[in-house]
Formats: C-alpha cells, structure tokens, sequence
C-alpha cells in the first residue's frame, strides 16, 4: 500500500477499516495492545466520562474549566461532524495534521505488529482509541478528559485502569441492540465504568438509572456525587444563552452558559460539580472564576448551534435527546410566537417514529424538509416524508440530498425558529455546506 501522507488518505484508510476489522476486540486484547504501546494511561490524570445524552457536551464544559485553570486538556470524543481530527481535541482545538498523521502511522505500525501475532485487526473506533492515546503520550496533558463511544462496560474505553473520577450523564434509551431493552440495563452498561474507590458524578433525574448507578458504586466503594435538577437555578435568560445559579465553593454563583438549550444547564451544572470535585480530592487547583469563565466560553458544534440569524442545528439523535430538544424548541416557540420550520434526517437504527411523534405532538410546525443523508444507513426521505404527512396538515417534502434539502428549508423559513435535527450526520453534512466544502 502506499504510503500515507496526508490527512484525507488517513481518513479513506480509517473509513475503510469496518470491511474488514468487523470483529471487535476483547478488552483484554484492547488491554495488550495499550501495554505494547506503552501504557500511556497509567500515567494520565483521566476523568472517564459515560452517558446516553450529554456526554461531549459535559466534556467541552470541563476542557474549557480546565483551560480557564491554566492546564493542559486533551479530550477524546465522538462522533465528529466534518473531520476526524475533531475527536482529538488538545485544549479543545483539533489536533494539528501533523499530530493527526503520526498518532495514525505509529497505530498503523502497533496493528500490523499486533495482527502477526495472532490479534485481531482494530475496529475503526479502537484504532481512533489507540491514536489518542499516543497523541496523550506526546502531548503529556495534565488531565485527559475521556468520552466512551456506545456504551460503558463492554466500550473499548473501559480498559483503562485508574481514573481521577467518573461522570454519567443523563441515560435513556438508545442502541437497545446492544446495551438493553429497559433503562436498567442500558444504565447497568454505562455505570460499567466506575472503578473501585473512584468518584462518581452523574445526573440523578432518572430514578429508575440512578438506582442502578447508586448500587453499582456502593459495590465499588464509589463516593457519590449526584446531580439534580434542584442543583441548579435559572436565574435569566438574555438572546445568547441562560443564566443559572449553582452552588459552588459553598455558595450560589451565577453561571452565563452560551447556549439557548435547556438542556444544557443540567450539561454545565454536571461540568461545574466535577470540576468542583477536582478541587475537593486536591487533584486541580480550580477556583470559581475558572469553573464561570469556562462555561461562559465554552462552544460545543452541533448542539442548538445557531449557524444563521433564527436558524438552529442541534444533533438530537435519540428519543431522549429529541425530547429535552422539543422542551426548549417549545419555549422558543411561544416566545417567538411562530411556528417552527423543521429539516429532519435520521439513521435506521434510531427510534425515528417516537422521534417523529414526539416533534409532532409537541410543537406547531409550519413546513417540514426530509433530507437523505450520505450514509447507507440513512432513512429513505420518503419513508419519512409518510409519517410526518399521516401526523401534520402541513407541507412535508422529501430531498434525495441534504444540500438540496438544505437550500429549500432556507427558502422555505418563517417567522419562528427554524431547526436541523434528527442525527449528528445530518448537522455534519450541514456544517460542511456552510464551510463550502459541499458546494459543486
């Protein structure tokens, strides 16, 4: 094979690997091939962080925390919207090409060691894993903030041996193939990574999943930190974001989080508790100006991103992202007045009818664009266009590509808020029509 020179050569090389690295590896293999790399988590400060919704936004508000502090953060998340390059966020900027391209070769050279001798090839998301983890070797950050992908207990990520602490956030149902069919079983799947000994901070506003993560810690001797909705205060909204009080240092502050969704003061409340936290085991020194100053600069791509004056991008992908997307877009809506103009897209493997129903059911919606996304698992626009049309007296039309959608929603936008949600695929076709790279 030729050699690798260049970013989009990588990324054609990973987006390649799912032919043929189909089988996952166990985590003891994973575990093997950490310790051929060198281990490099054993010497890293890393906060594991688990949850159906939320997690990369928790994770942006804690990278920014800890820049505010004056330390180093690298961050590993998922998915990206338009670059791979986006999972490896050294102080929460994407890692530079030339970082990208030897975490990438050295992994390229780790895999064909590891294949001669009898291991399995990665999958596409272990080799993302393993390439963050040497990016860590070279960066050395003093804390590593740590999203898992799918799941928790079985996730590539739960290799590693000693985090600072845990964070879960919100669970509700998704990826019921794999995780479970009842939130206690998808919740059993994320607590999977707490560790002996080691804090856990997680959003207790589901009985039925903090119940499980509450008797998974005491197993493990898990200090508990739980965050509710009574943790929390709204204390003003201006047309950028909200502002919330929350305890900190043992008194309520006033955080501004730049961000019209609701659901993100519970995102920057967990953040805030868990950098709180850090401070309380003496781990960082984090005082309130930095925990304030972090969530008032924090900007997380994709959700409720405001891309045009009214008009909103938001990668709810589940029936439980969908439902806290809908609570605010209904609070938008009665403050607007208007009705909402929706672009809608979403992958096979989702929820979509309880999506659909839920939009529907909760909002007065104006006109409806479906778009087909570049993705064989994307829903036929058609298939979708029915259901909105058997729920809506409004006109529902169906576009082979999210560029044509894209341009009829824009021609096609009211008075009230206008809003791009359905799979974080369709916000990253989105976002690359604005940047151009999608134009013909």
């Amino acid at each position: 094979m030729a050699e690798i020179k260049t970013v989009a050569e990588a990324e054609d090389y990973l987006n390649q690997i799912p032919m043929w690295a189909s089988r996952k590896n166990s985590l003891e293999s994973i575990r093997d091939f950490l310790t051929e790399l060198g281990s490099p988590d054993e010497s890293l400060k890393i906060i594991h962080v688990a949850g159906t919704n939320g997690k990369g936004s928790v994770c942006a508000y804690m990278t920014s925390i800890l820049n505010k502090a004056g330390y180093k953060a690298g961050t590993f998340i998922s998915p990206h919207l338009i670059s791979t390059k986006e999972r490896f966020l050294i102080d929460g900027a994407p890692v530079k090409d030339k970082g990208f391209l030897q975490a990438f070769d050295r992994i390229k050279e780790l895999s064909g060691n590891m294949v001669s001798r009898g291991y399995l090839p990665p999958t596409y998301f272990e080799y993302l894993f393993y390439m963050f983890m040497a990016l860590c070797q070279k960066e050395k950050p003093d804390f590593v903030i740590l999203e898992t992908g799918m799941g928790g207990l079985l996730d590539t990520t739960n290799v590693i041996k000693n985090p600072l602490m845990t964070v879960i956030t919100s669970v509700s149902m998704d990826h019921m193939q794999f995780l479970g069919s009842t939130l206690a079983e998808i919740a059993a799947q994320k607590a999977g990574i707490l560790k002996e000994g080691r804090p856990v901070v997680y959003d207790a506003g589901c009985p039925e999943s903090s119940q499980v993560i509450r008797r998974r810690a005491r197993q493990l001797h898990c200090p508990l930190y739980p965050v509710g909705e009574e943790d929390y205060r709204l204390a003003g909204r201006d047309p950028g974001g909200v502002r919330i009080l929350v305890e900190a240092d043992g008194e309520p502050v006033e955080f501004r989080i730049s961000s019209q969704a609701d659901y993100q003061m519970m995102n920057g409340t967990l953040a805030v508790k868990a950098a709180g936290l850090l401070k309380e085991i003496k781990a960082a020194d984090i005082r309130t100006e930095h925990m304030r100053d972090g969530v008032k600069s924090c900007f997380w791509p994709g959700r409720m991103e405001e891309v045009l004056p009214g008009v909103y991008l938001d990668g709810a992908h589940n029936t439980g992202g969908m439902e806290a997307l809908t609570r605010t877009l209904k609070r938008m809506q009665e403050e607007t007045g208007g009705a909402v103009t929706l672009m809608f897209g979403v992958v096979s493997d989702k929820e979509y009818h309880r999506m659909i129903e839920e939009l529907c059911s909760a909002l007065k919606i104006s006109h409806v664009t479906i778009a087909h996304m570049g993705t064989a698992r994307s829903v036929e626009a058609d298939c979708l266009a029915r259901e909105f049309r058997q729920r809506l007296g409004c006109p529902v039309e169906a576009f082979s590509s999210v560029k044509e959608a894209w341009e009829h929603f824009l021609r096609e936008k009211g008075d009230g808020p206008a809003f791009c949600a359905g799979s974080l695929y369709l916000v990253g076709e989105v976002k690359a029509l604005l940047r151009g790279d999608g134009n013909d």
